[in-house]
């Protein structure tokens, strides 16, 4: 019995692993612990429809996320602009593409951006985001966040290094390692997910693969609605619960810093419209910020108010 110690061996009761006649102390068994579920989950910072499907991960994250980890590679979505593809050969052609995403996902995006102030790739923000990992999971998470709000939102270009330094200074990342890693070592590992991409065979994000211990995979391509995300766990693990978590707006907001009406619709359970009415009298009462766009709204917790 050499392996009964092997981490491998979950228990999905307990959520330890390790076999349950182990005599590890509890604090080794902690160590042993592993999320039974493990998500490689392929995006890019400039992927309108991966923003299309932030509020059904976010929820994901509430209800799984003690069995679920994520495990975010870059994909590599706009090298530059030498090529055509599917009918969008210059920045112009994706403003409409963008305002059209907006209203199918119900999320906010302003496309001006690719008149205002064009990308010219998405692989800098990439880089930085490979950067922020290396200093610090949960922030880099926070980084991406908040890069997508400046480019979906703002119409900020996410490409320029002084606008990267701000979504960074944001979130509370040393913005000079940032830079250091963001020129020498992020390089290599968002090369490396590229070639993740290519070994997995990623055509498109969101591309999401799903795997238990036992090696047996899922995928969920594209942007689906909640339940197929939630059906590629329990058919990887029918044992796993799902976490019970309030649904008040302050639990949600403390959570999650901004939220569109999507999802704060997603998240809550109220029905859209509602959701909508519920943020714009917190905003009116001074408790949340509106920012508004000509496709919809976001509205962030004003923290001076606690």
């Amino acid at each position: 019995m050499e392996h009964q110690n092997h981490p491998l061996i979950c228990d999905p009761t307990e959520g330890i692993c390790g076999t349950p006649n182990s005599t590890n102390t509890q604090k080794n068994a902690q160590q042993n612990s592993q999320k039974l579920i493990t998500i490689v989950y392929f995006t890019d910072p400039i992927c309108s429809s991966c923003w299309g499907i932030e509020p059904q991960l976010r929820k994901l994250k509430l209800e799984y996320g003690s069995s679920v980890q994520i495990d975010y590679r870059m994909g590599g979505l706009l090298p530059d602009w030498s090529y055509n593809n599917g009918g969008i050969s210059k920045p112009s052609d994706v403003a409409h593409h963008w305002d059209e995403v907006s209203h199918y996902y119900d999320m906010p995006i302003d496309g001006d951006v690719w008149l205002t102030d064009p990308l010219s790739s998405s692989y800098p923000p990439s880089i930085a985001f490979k950067a922020a990992q290396l200093q610090d999971q949960d922030k880099a998470l926070l980084f991406l966040r908040a890069l997508r709000e400046m480019v979906f939102l703002k119409k900020i270009n996410i490409s320029k290094w002084e606008n990267m330094e701000v979504a960074a200074q944001s979130v509370g990342l040393n913005t000079k390692q940032l830079k250091t890693d963001y020129e020498s070592k992020a390089k290599l590992l968002f090369e490396q997910d590229l070639k993740l991409a290519r070994e997995y065979g990623v055509r498109g994000f969101p591309t999401l693969f799903f795997s238990n211990s036992a090696g047996e995979k899922e995928v969920v391509y594209g942007s689906k609605p909640y339940p197929f995300y939630e059906t590629a766990i329990l058919k990887l693990s029918p044992e796993t619960k799902k976490s019970e978590y309030s649904k008040n707006w302050e639990t949600l907001f403390s959570k999650y810093n901004s939220l569109t009406a999507k999802e704060f619709s997603e998240l809550s359970g109220t029905p859209r419209t509602e959701s909508e009415k519920l943020l714009n009298e917190l905003a009116a009462k001074g408790i949340l910020k509106k920012l508004t766009t000509k496709n919809g709204s976001i509205w962030t917790l004003i923290h001076n108010n606690h």
